[in-house]
């Protein structure tokens, strides 16, 4: 998998509610639900689903080297 593929997949799930898993460092682990709501050419934002609505940044890299895990709300 390569940025591109990940920037476009990234793309298409702008909009939908996401369940994401950040592999930090020092084996810390931060799970959340969230909202792709907006993409930039080296970053994206995700508006959190908690009572107050804040905004995280992530690279595509994090993504391609696994720090950042994405999957569909079941």
């Amino acid at each position: 998998m390569n940025i591109d593929l990940i920037k476009e997949k990234i793309e298409s799930c702008k909009g939908k509610e996401l369940q994401f898993r950040f592999n930090g460092a020092r084996n810390q682990t931060e799970e959340f639900d969230g909202t792709i709501v907006n993409t930039y050419p080296f970053v994206f934002l995700v508006r959190i689903k908690d009572d107050n609505q804040s905004i995280k940044s992530f690279s595509y890299s994090d993504v391609l080297m696994d720090h950042l895990e994405i999957k569909d709300v079941e």
